[in-house]
C-alpha cells in the first residue's frame, strides 16, 4: 500500500515541496530538511515522484519508485530537481510560479511480475492501475500509472517503456526483470498550498 498520510501531512508535503521550488527560483541549492522533526507520517521512507506542469504543460518530474529517504525529506529535493533539473525541459521561471501545478504521486512497494516474453508481462498488467518498472543489465525505466492515459494498449506501453529505458522496442532481452506498483496522486495549485504547513 502506498504511505497513508493524514490532511495536516499532506498539506506540509505540498509546503515542503514548494518551499523546493521557491528555493531554486531564490537561487539556493535544494533545501535540506531534518527527518526528526517532520510529522510521523513523513519521516516513513516511501517511493515518491513530483511532478511539475505550467498551466497545463509539463514542466518537470523527477522522483523514484524505491524509496530512498524519508517521505518529508526527499519531496522538497524532488520538487527542486524537477523544477530547474530536468534535462527534458527548461527550468522553471519566477514569471511561471504563478501558474504552477504541483502533483505528488506516492508510490506503493514494488511487486515483482513474470516478464520472460513482452506477451507474458503484458497479460500481467492492469491497465490504468498499475505503474512499470522494467531492467535489463544496466538498462532501467519505468512509467508511472498516470502514462495509461496517453499509451492504453498494454504492448504499446511496454514498448514505449522499452524505448525510454534505450532497448529497441519489441526485442524482448534474455533476462529481463520487471515490478508494478500503483500510485496515489495528489494536485494542488502553487497559489492554493499553505507555505506555513512547513514549518
Amino acid at each position: 500500500m502506498e504511505p497513508s498520510l493524514s490532511p495536516e501531512e499532506l498539506d506540509a508535503l505540498f509546503a515542503l515541496a514548494d518551499l523546493g521550488v521557491r528555493a531554486g527560483l531564490a537561487g539556493h541549492p535544494a533545501p535540506r530538511v531534518d527527518a526528526a522533526a517532520l510529522a510521523p507520517g513523513l519521516r516513513e521512507p516511501a517511493g515518491v515522484f513530483v511532478t511539475l506542469e505550467v498551466a497545463g504543460d509539463l514542466n518537470g518530474c523527477i522522483g523514484s519508485v524505491v524509496p530512498e529517504a524519508p517521505l518529508g525529506a526527499a519531496v522538497p529535493r524532488l520538487a527542486w530537481a524537477a523544477a530547474f533539473d530536468d534535462p527534458r525541459l527548461p527550468p522553471l521561471t519566477e514569471a511561471e510560479y504563478p501558474s504552477l501545478e504541483v502533483k505528488l504521486s506516492l508510490i506503493s512497494p514494488l511487486e515483482p511480475v513474470p516478464a520472460e516474453t513482452e506477451a507474458e508481462l503484458a497479460a500481467h498488467l492492469r491497465p490504468g492501475v498499475d505503474g512499470v518498472l522494467i531492467r535489463s543489465g544496466a538498462a532501467n525505466a519505468t512509467f508511472l500509472p498516470a502514462v495509461w492515459q496517453k499509451v492504453s494498449d498494454p504492448l504499446s506501453f511496454l514498448r514505449h517503456l522499452q524505448a525510454k529505458a534505450g532497448l529497441r522496442p519489441g526485442q524482448w532481452p534474455r533476462g529481463m526483470q520487471a515490478w508494478r506498483y500503483t500510485a496515489t496522486e495528489y494536485r494542488r495549485k502553487a497559489a492554493d498550498i499553505d507555505r506555513r504547513s512547513a514549518a
